[in-house]
Order: C-alpha cells, then sequence, then structure tokens
C-alpha cells in the first residue's frame, strides 16, 4: 500500500525534476506570511515617506540642505551610522542619504528571517518532511523560499521608489534607491540560504546570516567613517551606497548584487545536495549525558534559549548608543539651517533644548527596538510549543504558569539589560564630550529605564496573543508596527492625540530634560502586569500544540 502511495509522487518528482511543486510551495508561503511580509513593507515604506516628507517641509532652500549635508560629513559618527552625503544641495539626495543604508539593512534583516523560516526552520519542525513526502523536488524548498523573500524584496523596493516619486523625486534617481534596496536584500536572501545548509536549528542560522550583516554593515562604517572609502566596495552595504541613487547614478554597480546572489543561491542549492533532511553540514558537538545545574529548571532553560540572541542585540545596543552621545552635542549645528527640523526634533522629543530632546527622541526609538527583543522573545516561547519541544518539558513536574513564566521573566530581564546599556553608552560618551560625566550617566540612564514599562506593555500583549490566539501571535509585530509608525510619523504628519494615545510609549515621560512623573510609569506597569495575567491565565487554559 505504501509503495502505490508513494509512486505517483516519485513520478511527479521526476517529471519536475528537482523544482517540481516549488510554484505551490511560493503560494502557501506566501499565504502565510500574508501579515507578516505586509508589516514589513509597511514600515519600510512609510520609513521613506516619512523622511521624504520631513526634508522636503524642513528645508526651504538648497544652502540650507547643504549646511546640514556638510555638518553630517564633518561628523565621523553620522558618516559610520548613515554614510556620506552624496548629494548635498537636494531634498531627494539627503533623504537616500538617511534612510539608504538603514533601509538596506533592514530588507536584508526581512529577506533572512524569510529565508530560514521557509528552509531550516520548516525542517526543524519536521514540516518539511512531511512535504516531500508529495510530488516535491528536493530543491523546490530553497527555491521557493528564496523566490518568497525576492517578492518581498522587490515589493518593498517598488513602493519606496514609488513613494519617492509621488513626493516629486526623480524617477531615475528614484527606481535605482528602490534597486539598491532589492540588491542588498538578493545578497542576504543569498546568505541566508547557505547559512541554512550549514546550521542545524534556525536560531543558529539567522545568527550566522545576522553576524554577515553585522559584519558588512560595520566595514561600510568603518569605509565611511574613514578616509579608505574603497573599503566600502567589501560589503554588500556599501554596494547600495555605491549606486548612488539621485546623485549621478551608477547602475552598473547592480550588477554586484546579482552575481553574489546567483553565486549565493548555487551554493546553496548544491550543499542542499550534499546533506540529510533535517541535519547540516555543521554537525553540532555531542552534548553532556546529563544536565549541569545550572539548567534543571525552567528560568535557566529559558536563559539558554535566549542568551546568544541577547548578547547580540546588546553589542548592537552598545554600539547605537555610543553612536547617539557622540553627536548629541553637535545636533544642534547640523540642523542649524532649518527651524522646521528643530521644532519636529523638539516635539518628538518633549523639550526645548535641541540636544535634550534629540536625546529623548533617541531613547524613544531604542525603547522601539528593544520592544523587538521583547516580541521576538516571548515568540521564542511559540517556536517551542510548534517545534514539539514543549510537551516533553511539561510532562516532567515543570507547570504551565510556571514555564511560561520563566520565558517571561528571562525577556524582561533582557530588556532591562538592553536600555541599561543604551542609558550607560549615552551617558558616559555624552559625559566626556561635555565635560559633565557624573551628572549625564545617571541622567541617561534614568531616561533609558523609564522606557521599560511602554516595553513591557508591548512583550505583554503579545504574550497575551500567544496564550489565546497561537497561531496569529506574529501579530505581535504588527502591534509595535503601529507604536512605531505612531510614535515616529504621528508628530510630523499632526495626527489627533487620540491616534497618538494608542501607544503606550506617548505615555511615558520625556527624558533627558522633560518632567518625570510617577503616575503614568506606575499605570504602564499596571497594565503590563494585568495584561500579562491573563496571558498566563489564556495559555493554562487552551491546548497544547
Amino acid at each position: 500500500m505504501t509503495a502505490t502511495t508513494l509512486r505517483p509522487a516519485a513520478r511527479g518528482a521526476r517529471a519536475g525534476g528537482g523544482l517540481a511543486g516549488a510554484g505551490t510551495l511560493l503560494k502557501m508561503w506566501l499565504r502565510r506570511d500574508r501579515v507578516m511580509m505586509p508589516a514589513w513593507i509597511y514600515g519600510l515604506t512609510a520609513l521613506v515617506a516619512s523622511t521624504v516628507y520631513s526634508f522636503k517641509n524642513g528645508y526651504d532652500s538648497p544652502a540650507s540642505l547643504e549646511g546640514f549635508a556638510r555638518g553630517i560629513d564633518r561628523n565621523p559618527s553620522m558618516r559610520a551610522m548613515y554614510g556620506p552625503v552624496l548629494n548635498d544641495h537636494t531634498a531627494a539626495g539627503v533623504s537616500a542619504w538617511r534612510v539608504g543604508a538603514t533601509g538596506a539593512a533592514l530588507t536584508a534583516v526581512m529577506c533572512v528571517l524569510l529565508v530560514v523560516r521557509h528552509t531550516r526552520a520548516e525542517e526543524e519542525t519536521g514540516r518539511l518532511e512531511l512535504v516531500g513526502a508529495a510530488a516535491v523536488g528536493r530543491r523546490a524548498p530553497l527555491t521557493a523560499a528564496l523566490a518568497t523573500a525576492v517578492t518581498a524584496a522587490a515589493t518593498a523596493a517598488s513602493l519606496a521608489a514609488i513613494v519617492m516619486i509621488v513626493f516629486g523625486l526623480p524617477a531615475a534617481g528614484s527606481v535605482a534607491f528602490g534597486l539598491s534596496w532589492l540588491g542588498t536584500g538578493l545578497v542576504f536572501a543569498g546568505v541566508a540560504a547557505v547559512t541554512a545548509q550549514l546550521a542545524e536549528t534556525s536560531r543558529l542560522a539567522n545568527g550566522l546570516a545576522f553576524a554577515v550583516l553585522g559584519a558588512a554593515y560595520l566595514v561600510r562604517g568603518v569605509a565611511d567613517a574613514g578616509s579608505a572609502h574603497w573599503v566600502s566596495w567589501l560589503s554588500p552595504i556599501g554596494w547600495a551606497q555605491r549606486v548612488r541613487p539621485h546623485a549621478d547614478e551608477q547602475w552598473a554597480v547592480l550588477l554586484l548584487p546579482l552575481l553574489a546572489f546567483a553565486v549565493l543561491a548555487a551554493v546553496a542549492h548544491a550543499l542542499a545536495g550534499r546533506r540529510d533532511l533535517g541535519a547540516g553540514i555543521l554537525a553540532p558537538s555531542p552534548g553532556p549525558a546529563r544536565a549541569a545545574p545550572s539548567l534543571r529548571g525552567p528560568l535557566a532553560l529559558a536563559w539558554r534559549l535566549q542568551r546568544g540572541t541577547l548578547l547580540g542585540w546588546s553589542a548592537a545596543f552598545l554600539v547605537y548608543g555610543l553612536a547617539i552621545g557622540s553627536v548629541a552635542d553637535g545636533v544642534g549645528d547640523l540642523v542649524n539651517g532649518s527651524d522646521a527640523v528643530l521644532d519636529d526634533i523638539r516635539k518628538m522629543g518633549g523639550q526645548q533644548d535641541v540636544a535634550d530632546a534629540f536625546l529623548a527622541t533617541a531613547m524613544g526609538l531604542m525603547a522601539l527596538f528593544a520592544s523587538a527583543y521583547a516580541v521576538q522573545g516571548v515568540l521564542r516561547m511559540r517556536a517551542e510549543e510548534s517545534g514539539g519541544r514543549l510537551e516533553p518539558v511539561l510532562a516532567t513536574a515543570v507547570g504551565r504558569t510556571r514555564w511560561a513564566l520563566a520565558g517571561l521573566a528571562v525577556t524582561v530581564a533582557g530588556t532591562v539589560a538592553l536600555l541599561a546599556v543604551t542609558g550607560l553608552a549615552i551617558g558616559l560618551v555624552h559625559g566626556a564630550r561635555s565635560h559633565d560625566l557624573a551628572g549625564q550617566v545617571p541622567r541617561q540612564l534614568g531616561a533609558a529605564l523609564v522606557q521599560l514599562p511602554a516595553v513591557w506593555v508591548i512583550a505583554a500583549v503579545t504574550a497575551l496573543i500567544f496564550g489565546a490566539l497561537p497561531r496569529a501571535a506574529s501579530a505581535g509585530w504588527g502591534v509595535l508596527a503601529a507604536c512605531l509608525l505612531l510614535g515616529q510619523v504621528g508628530p510630523l504628519l499632526k495626527l489627533p492625540q487620540a491616534a497618538m494615545d494608542a501607544s503606550p510609549f506617548t505615555h511615558t515621560p520625556k527624558l533627558p530634560g522633560g518632567g518625570f512623573a510617577i503616575a503614568p510609569v506606575a499605570g504602564l506597569t499596571a497594565v503590563a502586569i494585568a495584561v500579562a495575567a491573563a496571558a498566563l491565565l489564556a495559555f493554562r487554559r487552551r491546548d497544547i500544540g
């Protein structure tokens, strides 16, 4: 009976070759990503729209834009973060500078997550083995995963170009800008395809790909901050800048990411044919027969699962904090040519002092990033459940509530660590530059930690979705994306206060520089605790798996 059932599938696979079923898998995975993919694309499009709108309305003359750009180019920290301004007298050139490298990196992150999700993660959960039992070729899942990532990157790049054109920016430069994002997405989709073959777990595959992305961004930053600008040719993020959108476009550079994608995809397919399903090229070392005393408990297990991720996030927060602290003193000079931009910074930061308003805005942004870590930490619990690893744990003396509390506790502690690292880094650098080290360190640390209750609300809401509707747990990213748009775009678009109040970050005291009030901090903390309690109750009552 088994032979009769499998024989038609084998004939179908031979008929279509190694790519049989790739189209069907692509349709299925696009449907599966109907929440995650639009959220990423919408966020990237909104980033472009808000940036172009800000520069077009914030500077009334080419001279003011040129003064701003010269201030950027004199600051090595700003060049390391965003790159040099290639066209310093138009809103198009400055907008391309502001979101070029950042948007390219975010597009790369999106592509890495999509490729690993539909390759290594599918193998890890055992679903790909079931799919492979049908009329599906050996290379079809990897091909469909790459096609999914390319579709997402192409859509984001197209919308970014369209938004620029709608705002009146030159069409050629707008198309080049979108293609620079697409090229970066292609490269890191290929990188993720390779790491998915090397690693045996999705966590390691993502970690390896993000390590390559971090190294690429670091190489570009070092090249732009120093005098050896040729080094940026070694970075795919540098290739995106070398396209020079809105600044004498260099179309031939786009051949580099295309070639890199072709080579990486070929390598990934070759590796896929040389390994067993479920195994990686890099075989993991066997662990000890018995767990160490430090691992005998749900809290230790949760820490073990999240410690690598937390370390990577901490390094990123440290670098960002050092960069923000180094430019805080000179932010007034950077935007001296535009009263409108100064007003926008004050509105978003909540104070009249430009440096404090800038730092308060930066703290709010880092709180959003800390919330991203919190969402990821909560979704790690969902991954343990969907991967079938939770049921064996609950079969021991560990109860549901204890297990969930351990995961939430490690996530909450991680958010505290991330924001503390940010506050200390900003305080040390800003204090050293302003000759007020003793005053700025506790001031900036407090400004960072006051963001925690709003972060905990996002984590609790995600936990509630996981507890009540586990299949929709990824909607936590949508909640975070809505708060991001309200906080970053709302003040610029002058949205009504009722809409702004929907975000917990609206109620956070605007520190440093603003007045501290205990009521909103206590209120947000109480909301987070109540929602987390509801999440635990919902998780305790529903079925597992």
